[in-house]
């Protein structure tokens, strides 16, 4: 009975201790893959290290200064765009990452190739924004919000921008444009 017991507990203890296997391409509140949102700029090689990374520095333009960061798979594609929470510093986190790469998903299979459809069947909406060429769609619990192009919505919407947009007005077919994840 005692060596049973002892078998059954070594062996718990074994797989309890196995590391899973993290999806390299699943977006969470506080991560997407193996990027969290403690990364500090400095260590996006070693987040990326099977990918490319871009970093674009703009400075001394008029009225804009960034350095955004491009990461791109082995075949050369690029997967996400983000920018630091303070520019120019190597110690400062991740703010702000665009989606570009269907690859990455929620849990619950939200990616870039998906619809308004997709959003309301799966996510409670917190609210959204209407801005001069897309509604904004915010998803809190994510830190997630994607745009839908104002083409995609009906005509009495896509002209004002005082207008509420309700998530009923929205058709379910609207496919998303920018999926975003904001840290900030």
């Amino acid at each position: 009975m005692k060596k049973g017991l002892l078998l059954l507990l070594i062996t718990s203890s074994i797989f309890i201790s196995c590391d899973k296997e993290q999806d390299p391409f699943l977006i969470s509140a506080s991560s997407i893959g193996k990027l969290t949102k403690d990364v500090q700029i400095k260590d996006l090689d070693s987040v990326f290290s099977q990918d490319s990374i871009v970093k674009q520095v703009n400075e001394g333009e008029l009225y804009k200064s960034n350095n955004e960061i491009e990461v791109y798979d082995k075949k050369g594609k690029k997967m996400l765009l983000m920018e630091p929470v303070q520019a120019f510093d190597s110690t400062s986190t991740v703010g702000f990452i665009q989606v570009l790469d269907s690859r990455f998903k929620t849990a619950k299979g939200l990616n870039t190739e998906s619809t308004f459809k997709d959003i309301v069947e799966n996510y409670n909406i917190s609210r959204i924004e209407n801005t001069l060429s897309a509604a904004v769609i915010f998803i809190d619990d994510l830190n997630i919000y994607v745009t839908i192009d104002k083409k995609q919505l009906p005509a009495e919407l896509r002209y004002d921008t005082q207008m509420r947009i309700q998530a009923s007005q929205i058709p379910d077919d609207a496919k998303i444009k920018y999926f975003m994840i904001d840290w900030d």
